[in-house]
């Protein structure tokens, strides 16, 4: 290899602002779901969703940061049942209750994390198995919730997220930050750094 050779970054192609437009078209069929789609077909795609979720949370720890995982989801369990919790009985807001959820969750992920982080290796997997193992005994015994099956926002609660312009606009404003940010400079850099020193 020339050690002259010179590299250039390209951020876009063609072939990236064609994707870019037929994802953005994507976006906005998936946005107008609730008015084409019937109830299994919305149940399917938060499923879907769920799962990329899921999976782009395992590229972040296997992926980037090299730990091997597999008790990530207790967490991802853990807000969701805080989200009902916080949305049925303390009457808040879903659209409020996340962030509170994701506080609740990070809360908790603190004296995890200053057990769990001691493994190293496959000690570490184990042990994030285990974690996730007392999470879902402790929500199979909080039947207020449906215990470890879960149970279903009331369908008001529901409602109430699209309910005002606030709402709505909160909502999109929020969606299109994180895609925005998925796609920014730091983003890209941070990425950049990552691959480089591995």
């Amino acid at each position: 290899m020339n050690a002259t050779a010179q590299y250039t970054v390209v951020r876009f192609s063609p072939a990236s602002r064609i994707a870019a437009a037929v994802a953005i078209l994507v976006l906005i069929a998936l946005a107008l779901a609730p008015w084409w789609a019937g109830r299994a077909d919305m149940r399917l795609l938060s499923e879907i969703f769920l799962y990329m979720a899921l999976a782009s949370l395992w590229n972040l720890l296997a992926g980037y940061a090299g730990l091997v995982s597999v008790g990530q989801q207790a967490f991802v369990g853990f807000g969701g049942y805080c989200l009902f919790a916080f949305t049925m009985f303390l009457g808040l807001s879903p659209l409020a209750a996340i962030p509170v959820a994701g506080l609740a969750g990070a809360m908790i992920a603190v004296p995890v994390a200053i057990l769990i982080f001691r493994l190293r290796g496959a000690y570490f997997a184990i042990g994030t198995w285990v974690i996730a193992e007392v999470f879902r005994l402790g929500s199979a015994q909080v039947s207020a919730l449906g215990g470890g099956s879960g149970t279903s926002l009331p369908v008001a609660i529901v409602k109430s997220i699209a309910d005002s312009r606030a709402m709505r606009e909160a909502t999109t404003y929020w969606m299109a930050w994180a895609w925005w940010f998925s796609f920014s400079r730091w983003c890209a850099s941070s990425c950049a750094q990552d691959a480089v020193s591995h």
